[in-house]
């Protein structure tokens, strides 16, 4: 099932932004990514990916996380 993950991250620095996605993107399943229009959430895009471990991962490596939302995304 494809869905969208919205997680809000405490970061600063674009160095943090950079590090958010990269973190982000090694996680099984993502297939996009991005930060949102408030530059503190990471967007993620992808099959089966599993949003506390996206969450746990970020808060790891970067600083405290929030996971603001997890919806399915209809396929065309």
């Amino acid at each position: 099932m494809k869905q969208k993950i919205v997680v809000k991250v405490q970061m600063t620095c674009k160095k943090c932004h950079a590090e958010a996605l990269k973190v982000a993107a090694a996680i099984k399943g993502v297939e996009f990514l991005g930060l949102g229009a408030e530059k503190d959430r990471v967007v993620v895009i992808g099959n089966d990916v599993d949003a506390v471990k996206l969450a746990t991962s970020l808060g790891k490596k970067i600083g405290p996380t929030q996971i603001i939302s997890v919806e399915v995304v209809k396929q065309s």
